[in-house]
């Protein structure tokens, strides 16, 4: 990426861990396709960046042939992905870094260029993959002076990337047009699956990636089903449709015994659907034991009423959220922990947050309204 300020970015393959679920293999020069994985990832990567490191604590002379700098973690036992970070900030030469894991061969051919830009649209510290279901950490766009404060994290102990992620202002990169950047191999069963994949066939889900989704976000008690209705009738009186999931904890019962549906259901049928001229209702049944992610939930949505998707729970899922918060329920605020939230409406306006976070009066949804509103401008 080379520009007229001269060189800004160093991409980095991170090849420093142990590969246990690979039997210990060092799964940079695992074989794919004739090649080993790094030299996929090289190939993608000359072209976006201006220089290229090697994070390799052994096999390093095999590495060094690919005529790139070869660095070792500083931190002895294989201390983890950050620590492969801290070390490619010291020895890069230019103001960034580009992280990239050497397991997951395929880089989208503008990486570099949506993290950058993002990076500079949103006045953030970094700059971070989204697959759209969930941050993608180990694909991230990082500038060399937040080296002190890496340091510093990693000498108290912490390793957890998204705990130091969610110490800085943090872009998160859609890249859901490109999921195949995301799929990695952790496993012989995956390195066979993937032989049988192109390389680089992106997996687009289009009928869903552009949906703009909005998280509500809040312990229990707080108001957010409350705020969610006022901040329904506003948005629709601008003129959106407005599309709404909610995660529930129990067992879901919509339709009547007796029911024809009801009956259908009791006898087995696993999907059931009611279409009338007014509404269309479908009932399903879930057959595994898990939780469902929102992207099981998406897949249903008819995306001629969602201008915008609110979601009510999966507070775990990464996506852009205004968190709740009414410091009289007893519960600590959620965002030092999720660095997806935006901004926090609350009741105590003397509140003190961190600057790239919008404080929002709880009590004028009329507000909390524009604000998602002007949210939906700058994301188009």
């Amino acid at each position: 990426m080379m520009t007229n300020t001269g060189k800004l970015i160093t991409g980095v393959i991170l090849a420093g861990g142990q590969g246990s679920r690979m039997g210990g293999l060092d799964k940079g020069l695992l074989v794919l396709q004739g090649r080993p994985l790094v030299e996929h990832l090289l190939d993608a990567l000359q072209p976006q960046v201006d220089a290229i490191l090697i994070s390799a604590n052994r096999n390093q002379a095999r590495y060094q042939q690919y005529q790139h700098p070869v660095i070792s973690d500083e931190l002895s036992g294989y201390q983890g992905p950050l620590a492969g970070f801290a070390a490619a900030m010291q020895h890069a030469t230019t103001p960034y870094v580009l992280i990239v894991p050497c397991d997951a061969p395929v880089i989208a051919p503008d990486t570099t260029a949506r993290l950058w830009q993002a990076l500079q649209r949103e006045s953030a510290e970094l700059a971070v993959a989204h697959d759209g279901e969930r941050l993608q950490p180990v694909h991230a766009l990082i500038p060399v002076s937040l080296l002190p404060s890496l340091q510093a994290f990693l000498a108290n102990g912490d390793r957890k990337i998204d705990l130091w992620y969610a110490q800085h202002r943090v872009a998160m990169v859609d890249f859901s047009d490109y999921r195949t950047m995301f799929r990695n191999i952790n496993t012989p069963a995956q390195q066979t699956a993937m032989e049988q994949t192109p390389v680089n066939a992106p997996v687009t889900d289009q009928r869903t990636a552009d949906l703009a989704i909005l998280g509500l976000c809040a312990w229990s008690g707080a108001g957010k089903t409350t705020l969610m209705t006022h901040l329904i009738k506003h948005l629709k009186a601008a003129g959106l449709q407005i599309t709404v999931i909610k995660h529930g904890h129990h067992q879901i019962e919509l339709d009547t015994p007796g029911k024809d549906t009801y009956r259908f259901r009791e006898a087995g049928a696993d999907q059931v659907l009611l279409a009338s001229r007014k509404r269309i209702a479908i009932m399903q049944e879930c057959k595994t034991q898990r939780e469902p992610e929102l992207a099981d939930v998406l897949r249903f949505i008819n995306c001629d009423c969602a201008d915008l998707v609110l979601v009510e729970g999966f507070k775990h899922t990464t996506i852009p959220k205004i968190e709740v918060h009414r410091p009289s329920v007893g519960k600590p605020l959620l965002y030092p922990d999720d660095s997806s939230v935006l901004a926090v409406a609350t009741d105590d306006l003397t509140l003190d947050l961190p600057t790239h976070l919008a404080k929002l009066d709880l009590n004028q949804p009329d507000t909390i309204a524009a604000f998602i509103l002007q949210w939906l401008k700058r994301r188009a």
